[in-house]
């Protein structure tokens, strides 16, 4: 939604889905302040759950989402008129209001689940569907179409990585923005605004330089991830449907 305040994105993600290497993109606009997972720590010390760098997470952020939510549809950082919000969609509790999602632009970033699983359960043993946000992403964009009254943005990670310029034109002309080139490349390295876990998770994004080209995963998911991969699914595939394509 723009306003006085700026043009604020909030886009709904699950782990492993390159949108670390998307916020990256969005915060080498000149024009665009970044925010990363500001619910992550209010999400761990709600569940209690063991994630890696827990401790530190919650430590280092916010765990009132009343304050979290006051500072996202508040003023954009540094007067700019962007704002970038990088949010998981399961740090999205039930207890906390929506309301404020009528103040953001919600955008949506998918990603075939069996690739996310691959990658997630090298870091951390997932637990259900829910553990990787698929049914809340489906909730969350159900909710803002209802209010909206129309189809928000839903990018897949394929079709991205597919042609990167191409798709970040698309979704620039959806918001109403301009297309800027300095989304295509950034400088190597970690950021002051990525979350303390970054050391967990960021390795190759602070390697990056830009976006890589996709590469399908031949590896097969072991089988006891059969049961969260088949749950999954049906939530990706009622986003899929609606996702981003090129020439629509």
């Amino acid at each position: 939604m723009k306003s006085s305040k700026g043009l604020r994105i909030a886009c709904w993600s699950g782990p492993r889905n390159i949108s670390t290497a998307i916020m990256r993109a969005w915060e080498n606009r000149p024009d665009c302040a970044v925010v990363d997972e500001p619910l992550y720590a209010y999400y761990l010390a709600e569940t209690g759950l063991d994630h890696p760098g827990r401790d530190e997470i919650i430590a280092s952020g916010e765990t009132d989402w009343r304050k979290v939510v006051a500072r996202l549809t508040g003023p954009v950082p540094d007067g700019k008129p962007v704002w970038y919000q990088k949010h998981m969609s399961h740090h999205l509790l039930p207890e906390i209001g929506r309301d404020w999602l009528k103040h953001v632009v919600n955008c949506f970033l998918i990603r075939d689940p069996h690739d996310v699983l691959l990658s997630y359960s090298k870091k951390r043993i997932p637990d259900s569907a829910e553990d990787l946000g698929y049914p809340q992403q489906v909730e969350i964009f159900e909710l803002v179409c209802e209010r909206a009254g129309e189809m928000p943005v839903v990018i897949d990670a394929r079709d991205f990585l597919a042609d990167p310029e191409a798709m970040l034109r698309a979704w620039c002309q959806r918001l109403g923005l301009a297309f800027d080139e300095a989304m295509l490349r950034w400088p190597p390295g970690r950021r002051e605004s990525d979350g303390v876990w970054a050391q967990h998770w960021y390795s190759a994004v602070e390697r990056s330089t830009g976006f890589g080209p996709y590469r399908a995963r031949e590896e097969a998911l072991p089988a006891e991830y059969d049961e969260i991969l088949q749950d999954c699914l049906p939530h990706y595939q009622r986003l899929f449907e609606h996702r981003l394509r090129l020439g629509d």
